[in-house]
């Protein structure tokens, strides 16, 4: 699916796919320190977001920011949305984007920090899906759990919890954890039973 999911972004787009980009962003989702952010990730994303393109104004602009959104993860720094947004816009640039699409895209990647609720309609379905996790099953959501915390294991046990606690229950607290009518009616209602078993 990966392959596909690459030539219909770019197609899309009306763009050609950068020679050999591909394979370097795979690579770079498969670095550790890396538990959740991984491969796993994006193609659960991917298979997410292909029956939902109807929803997107954008699709091929939606598509490639969802390639890009973690691809640069370091949990100790502080600017990997930023370096993944950078990385998109120079690939982009490099296929003959105008700056419009390149500043689309970057806001698109920005919006998974998840900082604030999307207003732009692309960004509500792109988020919603980086989100899907949280209304995943409970014993996916169970990994997805252990996977953060692997990923943040150089953090103390009891300030990893407040902060984790803090994190979800910012969600819990939202009238609406997903942007989009599809996807509330199919992860809203697990994915806050999973938020409250864990904020507890």
């Amino acid at each position: 699916m990966p392959g596909r999911s690459w030539q219909r972004a770019w197609s899309a787009l009306g763009l050609p796919a950068p020679d050999g980009l591909m394979p370097r962003l795979l690579d770079a989702w498969a670095e550790p320190p890396s538990r959740y952010h991984t491969q796993q990730h994006l193609r659960e994303c991917l298979a997410l977001l292909e029956p939902a393109l109807d929803l997107a104004q954008r699709p091929g602009e939606v598509e490639l920011a969802l390639w890009f959104h973690d691809a640069v993860y370091d949990p100790q720094g502080k600017d990997n949305k930023a370096r993944s947004a950078d990385w998109a816009c120079d690939a982009l640039a490099q296929a003959g984007a105008c700056d419009e699409v390149q500043l689309r895209v970057r806001a698109l990647i920005m919006a998974t920090c998840h900082d604030a609720e999307p207003v732009d309609s692309d960004a509500r379905l792109l988020v919603d899906i980086d989100l899907a996790i949280l209304g995943a099953d409970p014993a996916r959501f169970a990994e997805y759990d252990a996977q953060v915390r692997d990923e943040y294991r150089w953090v103390p046990s009891w300030l990893y919890r407040r902060k984790r606690k803090e994190v979800l229950a910012g969600f819990l607290a939202r009238p609406a954890i997903y942007g989009t009518e599809r996807f509330r009616e199919r992860f809203e209602a697990q994915a806050r039973d999973n938020l409250r078993m864990v904020t507890a």
